[in-house]
């Protein structure tokens, strides 16, 4: 079967020559025909004339720099099922490309090591791997949960009792710097959403929308990732800048999604004293943290026309349900222990036995939501 993985580069020939040879070689390796291209984002840096010296085999695929929105034509142009989609920062083990494509394409697909699983293959639309640091040892992420802090939805890797459960597949909230997606499925829900470029968020914002449109996403511990951290972001907008652009993107997710009563009562409760807060210690922050909260809101409150015109009613029934799913508590939760499962719905307050989970059994018409 043919499978696209795409590097998205915007002047990353450094990271080029330590990341790619690993994803070459994971192609090479795979079951599948896969493809190999770099998305250059109109680098200045010789990053294609370095490809063609070194890599010419590698198909080069040039853009205007927008960031990951990038990835929406051409993988829309695509041929194949399945895209795998990498930051230039990002190595792959040998063996990880296979176990993220099977849950897109096979039937009654099993995760090997944690349980049963019955997935439907046109249900799932992303898979995300298990993704360490470039020091092959402390754990990244993209096992995702989310949470409420202060007003703002957070998805983190990071939930209390993350450590049982990093070896165990499962659904996630999000992944960002690398993952797979059905290929259809990925064009049909409109892709990374451009309101949030340069960036931050918008893996998030793609994720929900997929489940929103019956769909899910699956952690697979067994698919194995490095990835360098801000290789190329953290380098051109810095620390601040990055939580700048986290901060605003936030609200942007949080005004173009979120209406249920109790998470509208969240932001009205939590904005205004972050907003306190930001002004109280202001005098106790170096220059480019000050007022940071309120910078992003702001700036936020400049492309509220982009989020109105791309808001979409959704029940809030599946909004509270997306949040309970993916609350800390529930993703921590061990297989045979009280209420765990990978359902959609509330926990049964009962055992759930592995063998008999079926995920997402009754059938859904996907309906992709504006990004």
């Amino acid at each position: 079967m043919l499978v696209h993985v795409l590097v998205l580069n915007h002047n990353g020939r450094r990271l080029l020559a330590e990341c790619l040879p690993s994803v070459l070689d994971a192609a090479a390796a795979s079951r599948h025909d896969c493809r190999v291209a770099v998305i250059d984002n109109d680098s200045s840096d010789g990053s294609v004339a370095w490809l063609a010296e070194h890599l010419p085999g590698v198909e080069v695929i040039r853009r205007p720099n927008r960031v990951l929105v990038s990835f929406n034509d051409v993988v829309a142009a695509l041929s194949g099922k399945v895209a795998i989609l990498l930051n230039n920062d990002v190595k792959l083990d040998r063996r990880a490309i296979d176990p993220l494509v099977e849950p897109l394409v096979e039937e009654g697909f099993r995760v090997q090591g944690s349980g049963f699983r019955t997935l439907t293959p046109q249900r799932c639309f992303m898979t995300a791997p298990r993704c360490l640091r470039f020091d092959g040892a402390t754990y990244e992420g993209l096992k995702a949960a989310v949470l409420w802090r202060f007003g703002l939805v957070e998805a983190t890797a990071f939930f209390e009792g993350h450590e049982r459960v990093i070896d165990l597949a499962d659904l996630t909230a999000a992944a960002g710097s690398v993952l797979a997606v059905d290929r259809r499925i990925f064009t049909e829900l409109g892709g990374f959403d451009p309101v949030y470029l340069p960036g931050r968020l918008e893996d998030l914002d793609f994720a929900y929308r997929g489940y929103l449109a019956g769909c899910h996403a699956l952690y697979v511990p067994e698919a194995l990732a490095y990835h360098l951290g801000m290789g190329t972001f953290g380098e051109a907008y810095g620390r601040s800048g990055c939580d700048l652009l986290a901060l605003r993107n936030t609200l942007l997710f949080q005004w173009k999604h979120l209406r249920h009563p109790l998470h509208v009562l969240r932001q009205a409760v939590g904005l205004p004293a972050r907003l306190v807060l930001d002004v109280l210690r202001a005098a106790w922050l170096p220059a480019p943290r000050r007022f940071l909260f309120t910078r992003a809101l702001v700036a936020a409150l400049a492309r509220a026309p982009q989020i109105v015109r791309a808001c979409q009613k959704s029940p809030t029934s599946r909004e509270r349900e997306f949040f309970r799913r993916f609350h800390p508590r529930r993703m921590a939760e061990v297989p045979g222990t009280r209420g765990w499962g990978l359902g959609t719905g509330r926990s049964s307050g009962r055992a759930v036995e592995p063998e008999h989970e079926v995920l997402n059994p009754e059938p859904r018409t996907l309906n992709p939501l504006s990004s």
